[in-house]
């Protein structure tokens, strides 16, 4: 039997009257409909036509937001020598070497939003697929996680950096902000993803890239965008 609606579910959900909107009419939408009494997270999904089980149009990458998350993320770094006090100086919460490798596959330890890890760790960093890779975790060079400049991306992630990557599903998730933001931060946000997805259509991809766009709040109803967006977006 199906759950029945709350009657704010239900009148969120009604709010949203058009087929499609305009991002910044998608953001009104929701900070309109906001009934819960935490700051939600506003959360853009987008859908792809690319068939992800080939590897030739896997969508994947990273970008800063230019206005963060609204929360800074807990940054831990494996790395060795001097490469450790620069992670440390960068704002880095955990650093350390193989202890650190130990700690996190001998206790499950995974108290850390990101782990960046120097090229000649990944030995025994690769060790830990087990632990990090259901939770997305493990460091990789595609993302900027596998590095030797730990500072620049201590603070690249500090500053807001979010992963994008097309699920088993083509269905791309991302985080751009708390429904408290500005706006226009919001708008700014959710632009910049939309940006980097939009430029980053796999050559292999054919056909339409961009099927749809949602923007939503952890409580809110999922509010669909115009596909104008997408254009705009790509030239931004």
């Amino acid at each position: 039997m199906a759950k029945k609606e709350s009657k704010n579910i239900a009148k969120a959900h009604a709010a949203v009257v058009k087929p499609a909107y305009a991002l910044p009419e998608a953001v009104g939408l929701l900070k309109q409909v906001k009934y819960a009494k935490f700051d939600e997270t506003v959360d853009l999904t987008m859908r792809l036509g690319v068939d992800t089980r080939h590897a030739d149009q896997m969508v994947r990458g990273t970008v800063v937001l230019p206005h963060g998350l609204g929360k800074t993320k807990t940054v831990a770094v494996i790395a060795t020598g001097d490469r450790q006090k620069e992670a440390t100086d960068a704002g880095a919460d955990f650093v350390g070497g193989e202890e650190l490798v130990e700690k996190i596959q001998k206790e499950n330890w995974t108290a850390f939003d990101a782990l960046i890890a120097t090229p000649d760790m990944m030995r025994v960093v690769g060790r830990l697929g087990k632990v990090l890779g259901p939770k997305g975790l493990m460091p990789n060079p595609k993302t900027g996680t596998v590095t030797m400049d730990v500072a620049a991306a201590v603070k690249e992630i500090k500053a807001g950096k979010v992963e994008y990557r097309a699920d088993k599903t083509s269905l791309v998730h991302v985080p751009v902000g708390k429904l408290s933001f500005d706006a226009q931060k919001l708008i700014d946000n959710a632009t910049t993803v939309i940006g980097a997805v939009v430029r980053s259509k796999p050559s292999a991809a054919k056909g339409r890239y961009i099927m749809s766009i949602t923007l939503s709040s952890s409580m809110g109803p999922g509010v669909r965008l115009d596909s104008a967006v997408a254009d705009a977006a790509g030239k931004h």
